[in-house]
Parts: structure tokens; C-alpha cells; sequence
């Protein structure tokens, strides 16, 4: 079906219509996976929401602004990916999904996650990059099984204290953001395994030597005067990175040393909740 056809069908509310989006899904799938990606939709089809026993529900890239209060009934669901849609506010019914694992919020326009966040309990994996954040939400602090959180390309400067209460966090990615230093409660975070603070304004990184998790450190393209120094064995990304953490000089010239290889950006393909 051809995308411009799509999207003048999709304007059309009637039934029938809506089955030539779905291509007559009418029953679940073995697999308990249903995905309506890039479909043109606005909005869920109701008799989706029957599908008691559905697992992974990808709804990314349509034109979905709300959902509909009968996603409730799917409370098996571990996987809803949201992403590259028009929300502007995340439906509280997303937070009446409490097996949920793995939750895409990114490429929308939220500026702000409600309180009921806090409901989803079993959440390892959080994406809510390329939004219209200016902080983190402090709801995002009490999701205490979060091992990965994607909070990159938003307009965050700081990050909350309260994030140091994730001790299972193991990766955070801010890349892309308006961190003009490098967020104290960070070094607070002993069990964090990946830091990603590439593209902000960071001029000064204080020493990442004491994190024993730390595995890797992206902090390429800030305006930094230094790189951080971490333990060894500990992979950094970014100026200075293969020489000693302070800057070469030769003749009052500073001599800037970047690396062309850099790690590849979170995967495209949706992980599996472990």
C-alpha cells in the first residue's frame, strides 16, 4: 500500500478503512506482537486493545496525539513503543501498563511526564529522546529497576539529585543537550557502565577515575579544556582520548587529538526486555 494512499485513508474514521490500514488484522498474532508502525494512523484501532494477551505493541511513526482509555485491558504488555509521533503529553493510560519493560517515548513533543510515571515499576528501559525537555523529570527517579535511559537531544542543563536513588542504572545517553557542566550526581553514580554527554557545552570534566562500573565515556564535541580521566581499561570518546588527559602542548599550542571511530548510536532495532 503506498504511503500517500495511507495517509488520505487514514483521514476516513469508518471501519472499513481502518481494516485497509491494519490489513485486516482482526485477530492476534501468535507471536503476541503487533506492529502498526509507519501506518499513517491517528488514531489506535479499538479492537487492538482486545488482544488481552499482547505483549509488544509498536505504534512508532504515525500521527497518534492520544490513545484510547481501552488500553488498559492490555495488561500483559512489555514492549509499547511510542516514538516519532504527536504527543504532547504522555496518555495516563501508559502508566495503568504496569508489566511494561521497555517504554519509547522519543520524537515527540513532551515537555513534561505526569506523576503516575512512578506506577510503572517493572520499566528497565526508557527512551525519551529529541522531546522538548528542559529537566529531567524528577518521576524518571523512581522508576527503580531502570537500567537504560535515552534522555538525549532535549534542552536538559541539569540533571536531578534524586537520580543517584537508580542503582540500577548502567547506561545514561544526554547526548545533544545544553549541559554547560558535567552533572555532578553523575560522579555519585559508582554503578553507572556508560556515560554519553557528547554535543553539549561542557569546558571542564573532573575526574571519572573512582566510577569502578565505568566502561565507556562519550564526551566528544563540548568545548572542553580537558579530557576526563577514568581507571583503566575504561574506553573514553573523545579529544585527547589515546593521549594523557590534559591537552599536548608544543610551542604554547595547544594540539587537539579526536578520533574518527566513535561507538554507533543507540540500535534502531528495539531491544528485548531481558
Amino acid at each position: 500500500m503506498g504511503n500517500s494512499l495511507k495517509a488520505i485513508v487514514a483521514f476516513v474514521p469508518s471501519n472499513e478503512c481502518q481494516k485497509y490500514l491494519l490489513e485486516d488484522l482482526e485477530e492476534m498474532p501468535v507471536d503476541k506482537m503487533v506492529d502498526l508502525s509507519g501506518r499513517q494512523l491517528r488514531r489506535l484501532p479499538l479492537h487492538i486493545c482486545s488482544f488481552r494477551e499482547l505483549v509488544k505493541l509498536y505504534l512508532s511513526d504515525n500521527h497518534l496525539n492520544h490513545l484510547p482509555p481501552e488500553l488498559e485491558q492490555l495488561q500483559n504488555l512489555q514492549i509499547l513503543a511510542l516514538d516519532f509521533n504527536n504527543f504532547k503529553a504522555l496518555p495516563l493510560v501508559v502508566c495503568t501498563l504496569k508489566q511494561l519493560c521497555i517504554l519509547y517515548l522519543g520524537n515527540n513533543k513532551l515537555c513534561s511526564l505526569p506523576l503516575e510515571l512512578r506506577l510503572l515499576q517493572n520499566l528497565k528501559t526508557l527512551w525519551i529522546e529529541s522531546n522538548c525537555l528542559q529537566c529531567l523529570p524528577e518521576v524518571v527517579c523512581e522508576l527503580s529497576l531502570l537500567k537504560t535511559l535515552h534522555a538525549g537531544s532535549n534542552a536538559l542543563r541539569t540533571l536531578p539529585a534524586q537520580l543517584r536513588c537508580l542503582q540500577e542504572l548502567r547506561t545514561i545517553w544526554l547526548s545533544g543537550n545544553l549541559l554547560s557542566e558535567f552533572p555532578s550526581v553523575l560522579l555519585d553514580m559508582p554503578f553507572l557502565e556508560v556515560i554519553d554527554v557528547d554535543r553539549n557545552s561542557i569546558r571542564f570534566f573532573p575526574s571519572l577515575a573512582h566510577l569502578p562500573g565505568l566502561k565507556l565515556v562519550i564526551y566528544d564535541h563540548n568545548p572542553c579544556r580537558n579530557a576526563p580521566k577514568v581507571a583503566k581499561g575504561v574506553r573514553r570518546v573523545g579529544r585527547w582520548s589515546e593521549e594523557t588527559p590534559e591537552p599536548r602542548k608544543r610551542s604554547g599550542a595547544v594540539i587537539e587529538i579526536t578520533l574518527d571511530e566513535k561507538p554507533s548510536p543507540p540500535p534502531a532495532t528495539k531491544p528485548e526486555p531481558e
